[in-house]
C-alpha cells in the first residue's frame, strides 16, 4: 500500500530524485513520509507526518548529500500516522523502508525486546531494522543479512535497506505480491513501487519477482535468489510517455483522467475489432469451441470499482454469450471454500495487478485448476504474471486514487470478451455482433459529447453538494453503474451515498426519501425503462430531489425529475459504459465544491497491497 523509492549514483542529487519519486507515488499513501541518505560511514534520516509537502518543508533547512538513498510514503497499517511511525526505520547501522505486512512481527518483537532491543514505533517494519542490524553485527554483508532475516518472516514485503559500512549499496527484497521495479541507467540505479516514480529518469526496467533479492550500486544490479545464486534477466525497455504522468492543463489528476477516457477507450478497442466489423481479436487469447463447450461457468473476481465492473461483466457475458457467471469479492473468495474445476474460467479484474486480495484469489483459483484470464492496466504486474491469458486495458498510468478511465476500459474489455464468447458459442449471430461493434466504435465520440456537458453538471453539483446523503438507483445493467456512482461520490467527497437496484427501493430504502434527499436515477431507454420510470414516480411522490441520467430521445423523463443529463443511446451495453461518465463528473464537482482532495482521498490508497 505504501510507496518506496530509492537511488544509487553520483549523476544527480539523491534528495531530488527521492522527493520527485515520492511525489509520483503519493497516491499509494500519504499520511507520513521520510527519506534516508547515505554517505561515507553514516546516513541521515528525515521524516515528517502528513503529506509530502511537509517533508519538503523540513528538508529546505537541511543540506543532505550522499551517494545513495531510500524514501517512503506511508499508508498506515500498524500504528497511527505519526512521525515515530513514519519510514525509514533505523537500528544502529541500518535504515529500512518497507511495503507490506509482517504477520508474525509481534512474536519477533517480543523476542527482540527480551534481548534488550528498544523500539520507538508501533510498526512491524522496525522489527526488520533490528533483525538486519543484528545480522550485520555478526559480520555478514547487508545482502546476507537481508536474506537471513526474510527467512523468519510471515507475510508480504517489498523492502529496501542501506547501512553505514557500504553507503554505495542498496539491498532490496520482494515477496508476497508487494511490487518492486528497478530502473537502470548509466552509472546509476533507481528503485520504486511503481513505474511512474522513476520513468522520468529511465525506461530500462527490471521487474522483481517474489523470492528475489538484489544489490544496487552505480555499477548496476546484481539479482539473486535466496541461496545467493545469480539470476539472469534482461531489463525491459518501456514505452510509456513521461508526459502522461503530469497534470498538463488540468487542475487534478482525476479530472485529467476523466477527460482522457475517449482516447483510453479508443486505444483499448484498438485492433481488437476486425476490419470488416464482424469479428473480435483478443490479443492471441485462444478460445476454441471445443474448450468453451466444456466450460461450466465463469467466475469474475475483483475488489472495489473493479468488482462493480465485474458485476456489469456478468450482465454482458450472460446476456451475450449465455454462459453462467458468478462474481466474487476477492477478499471473500478464498474464505468461502469456492467450488471450482478445471472446466471453469476465472476472470480477474484489477487496475494495478498488485491488489493483495486479488492475488490471493488468483493463487486459490490456480491451485484448483481453473484457467485464469486477467484484465489489467499494468504490464508485468503480479496478477498479469500469474495468469494464463491477459487482456490489457490501454488506459495509461492512472494516478488519481478513485478509478475512472481504468473502470471504463475494464468494461470495454468485458464487452469484447462477451462478444467473443457469444460468437464462439453460437449464442450470437454475426449481424448481432456487428450491431454491438458499431456501438462500441461509436463510444469514444459519445464520451466526448458527454464530457462537453461538464459545465452543466457542475451547475447541478452546486445545487446538491451540501446534501448529507445520496441514493443512486438503476435496474439491470444500470444497477452496478449506480453502485459505482455512489462509490465515486463517497470516496472523494466523504458524503454518505448508497446504490440500490431500483426495484428494491420499496423494500427498505424508500424510508429514507424526503425533500432533503437527492436521488440519482439512471433511466436510459432499454428493457427496464418502464419499470425504472415507475420507481422514479415513487421517489417523486415522496418529495425526493431527482437527478436523472437519461437517453437523448427521452422526452417523458424530463417532466418527472428536477435535473437531467441526456446521453446518446448506444444500445444496452455500450450505453452502460457511457452512463458512468456523468456520475464521475457529478462526484468530481461535488468533491471540489466541498474542498476535498480528489486525487488523494483520506484513508485510501491506489494499490491495496495488504489484505
Amino acid at each position: 500500500m505504501c510507496g518506496i523509492v530509492g537511488y544509487v549514483g553520483k549523476n544527480r542529487s539523491v534528495v531530488d530524485v527521492l522527493i520527485d519519486g515520492l511525489r509520483r507515488l503519493e497516491y499509494r499513501g500519504y499520511d507520513s513520509s521520510g527519506i534516508a541518505v547515505a554517505k561515507e560511514d553514516s546516513f541521515s534520516v528525515v521524516r515528517s507526518i502528513g503529506k509530502l509537502k511537509n517533508l519538503e518543508e523540513v528538508l529546505r533547512d537541511k543540506e543532505l548529500k550522499g551517494i545513495s538513498g531510500i524514501g517512503h510514503t506511508r499508508w498506515a497499517t500498524h500504528g497511527k500516522p505519526s512521525k515515530e511511525n513514519a519510514h525509514p526505520h533505523c537500528s544502529n547501522r541500518t535504515a529500512i523502508v518497507h511495503n507490506g505486512i509482517v504477520e508474525n512481527y509481534r512474536e519477533l518483537k517480543s523476542d527482540l525486546e527480551s534481548q534488550g532491543r528498544l523500539f520507538f514505533s508501533e510498526t512491524d517494519t522496525e522489527v526488520l531494522a533490528h533483525l538486519i542490524d543484528m545480522e550485520l553485527e555478526k559480520g555478514f554483508s547487508l545482502l546476507e543479512s537481508v536474506i537471513a532475516v526474510t527467512q523468519s518472516l510471515n507475510g508480504s514485503y517489498a523492502l529496501a535497506a542501506i547501512e553505514e559500512r557500504t553507503p554505495g549499496n542498496i539491498v532490496v527484497a520482494k515477496n508476497g505480491g508487494s511490487p518492486l521495479v528497478l530502473g537502470l541507467s548509466e552509472r546509476e540505479v533507481f528503485l520504486a513501487s511503481d513505474v511512474p516514480a522513476i520513468l522520468p529518469f529511465t525506461r530500462q526496467m527490471l521487474f522483481m519477482e517474489d523470492g528475489e533479492f538484489a544489490v544496487l550500486n552505480e555499477d548496476g544490479v546484481k539479482l539473486v535468489d535466496v541461496s545467493g545464486e545469480a539470476i539472469l534477466r534482461e531489463p525491459e525497455d518501456l514505452e510509456w510517455n513521461p508526459m502522461s504522468i503530469n497534470k498538463e492543463r488540468y487542475e487534478t489528476f482525476m479530472q485529467k483522467e476523466i477527460f482522457e477516457q475517449p482516447n483510453a477507450i479508443r486505444e483499448t478497442i484498438g485492433t481488437r475489432i476486425s476490419d470488416d466489423g464482424k469479428g473480435i481479436d483478443l490479443d492471441e487469447i485462444e478460445i476454441s469451441p471445443e474448450w468453451l463447450s466444456d466450460v461450466k461457468k465463469i467466475i469474475i473476481i475483483a475488489c472495489g470499482t473493479a468488482y462493480y465492473a465485474g458485476l456489469i461483466g456478468k450482465y454482458f457475458i450472460e446476456s451475450l454469450a449465455r454462459i453462467p457467471v458468478e462474481v466474487d469479492l476477492a477478499s471473500e473468495f478464498r474464505y468461502r471454500d469456492p467450488i471450482i474445476s478445471k472446466n471453469d474460467l476465472v476472470i480477474l479484474v484489477s487496475q494495478s495487478g498488485e491488489t493483495a486480495d486479488t492475488i490471493a484469489a488468483l493463487r486459490e483459483a490456480r491451485a484448483r485448476g481453473a484457467r485464469l484470464l486477467s484484465i489489467c492496466n499494468v504490464r508485468d504486474s503480479t496478477v498479469v504474471r500469474g495468469s494464463d491469458d491477459v487482456l490489457f486495458t490501454q488506459a495509461g498510468p492512472e494516478i488519481g486514487v478513485a478509478s475512472t478511465k481504468a473502470f471504463t476500459t475494464q468494461l470495454v474489455n468485458l464487452q469484447l470478451i462477451a462478444l467473443k464468447l457469444g460468437l464462439i458459442s453460437g449464442a450470437l449471430q454475426t449481424d448481432e455482433v456487428e450491431i454491438e461493434i458499431k456501438y462500441l466504435k461509436s463510444l469514444p465520440a459519445a464520451v466526448e459529447k458527454v464530457l462537453s456537458l461538464d459545465g452543466a453538471i457542475r451547475e447541478i453539483a452546486q445545487r446538491f453538494y451540501q446534501s448529507p446523503s445520496f441514493l443512486f438507483l438503476g435496474r439491470g445493467v444500470m444497477y452496478p453503474i449506480a453502485l459505482e456512482g455512489a462509490l465515486k461520490l463517497k470516496e472523494i467527497s466523504y458524503i454518505h451515498a448508497e446504490g440500490f437496484a431500483a426495484g428494491e427501493m420499496k423494500h427498505g430504502p424508500i424510508a429514507l426519501i424526503d425533500e432533503q434527499m437527492p436521488i440519482v436515477a439512471i433511466v436510459n431507454k432499454g428493457r427496464n425503462y418502464d419499470k425504472t420510470v415507475s420507481n422514479v414516480e415513487e421517489v417523486r411522490a415522496r418529495g425526493g430531489k431527482i437527478f436523472a441520467v437519461a437517453s437523448e430521445s427521452d422526452e417523458t423523463i424530463a417532466l418527472l425529475v428536477d435535473e437531467i443529463v441526456k446521453i446518446p443511446a448506444l444500445g444496452e451495453y455500450a450505453t452502460a459504459v457511457l452512463s458512468v461518465i456523468p456520475l464521475q463528473l457529478l462526484a468530481y464537482h461535488i468533491a471540489r465544491l466541498k474542498g476535498t482532495d480528489v486525487d488523494q482521498p483520506r484513508n485510501l490508497a491506489k494499490s491495496v497491497t495488504v489484505e
